[in-house]
């Protein structure tokens, strides 16, 4: 199995970061519908170190296809 690295949390928006949209595709998640990530840190150089909590689709496949059509 191939594990993707995690994009940097800089990347990515606060619905992202709080997992409240998927971090590959930015579609709006839903509980139980989406995997769990686990818990991550951030140590930025500059200010305190923080967590974020990315989530993504469950369904990697379509998750794949939005990810790769461009924004509207």
């Amino acid at each position: 199995m191939t594990v993707k690295a995690l994009p940097p949390v800089s990347a990515l928006t606060e619905q992202q970061q709080r997992g409240w949209r998927c971090i590959w595709c930015d579609y709006p998640l839903a509980a139980g519908l989406d995997v769990d990530l686990g818990e991550q840190r951030a140590r930025p150089q500059d200010g305190a170190a923080y967590s974020w909590f990315p989530r993504a689709c469950a369904d990697t496949e379509l998750c794949a296809s939005r990810a790769t059509q461009a924004p509207a």
